[in-house]
């Protein structure tokens, strides 16, 4: 069995959870989102990153060509995040701007279901690397999807779009991953595109971790305990690319 798409398919259990919990009570959640933001600030640092200088040297004006997918990565995330309202802090204040609600409501979870395709690709794409690589994006990919789950419910209930049939917008960002896994896996790249899509994922991941979660766990909470949180992620994630180099 396709192991990108078994694992793609646990992110959905992630996703439903993330979206569960938003709507219960989430007062210790800002610790998990800290701890989540330095696994993933972690994972990119410690493991994609040098996977994806040693797979591509070329460059392209006068830089390495992965550092220009990294950028344009985490600026492709903010153009389409800046567009369509998307990734909003949960906790944060729609009240303000009723045209806002509109915005960050149905395009909002819509916008996010089109980004988790992505992320879908890039575990399909990183399981064609190596299985080690592909379990490291898996707990990129995972940590993102319970996030999303829980952004996009809170974004629903948020602006007043709550009803039943948004449950399908869930469902919608749950799946997409496995369509993108899907898509992934059977793309002929050699390593050199693969090294220039990860670094793009990468792009992605920074994003999320320093522009969505980062700010949503310090909304409303004290800051030097999620900051901690923090630094236990990127500790954890050191420890376990290190022990198993």
């Amino acid at each position: 069995m396709n192991l990108a798409i078994v694992f793609a398919a646990l992110t959905v259990v992630a996703t439903t959870f993330g979206g569960i919990v938003a709507l219960r009570s989430r007062d210790q959640f800002h610790l998990v989102l800290g701890l989540s933001a330095g696994l993933l600030l972690g994972l990119v640092g410690f493991d994609l990153l040098p996977e994806v200088f040693k797979s591509n040297k070329t460059t392209f004006g006068g830089v390495p060509s992965v550092s220009l997918a990294i950028v344009g990565g985490f600026l492709l995330l903010h153009v389409l995040e800046r567009s369509f309202g998307g990734h909003e802090p949960a906790e944060s204040d729609y009240g303000h701007d009723h045209e806002h609600h509109n915005i960050a409501g149905s395009l909002g979870a819509i916008a996010m279901g089109g980004h988790v395709f992505l992320d879908g690709v890039g575990l399909g794409v990183a399981f064609q690397v190596s299985n080690a690589l592909g379990f490291a994006v898996f707990i990129a990919v995972v940590v993102h999807a319970f996030s999303d789950g829980l952004n996009t419910v809170s974004i629903m209930v948020k602006s007043g779009h709550w009803t039943k049939h948004s449950k399908w917008l869930l469902g919608v960002d749950a799946f997409a991953r496995l369509s993108g896994a899907s898509l992934g896996t059977y793309l002929a790249l050699n390593s050199s595109w693969m090294a220039l899509y990860l670094a793009l994922f990468s792009g992605f991941v920074i994003y999320i971790a320093t522009a969505h979660i980062l700010p949503e766990a310090h909304s409303r909470h004290p800051s030097r305990w999620t900051l901690a949180a923090t630094a236990v992620g990127v500790l954890l994630m050191w420890a376990v690319v290190a022990y198993s180099a």
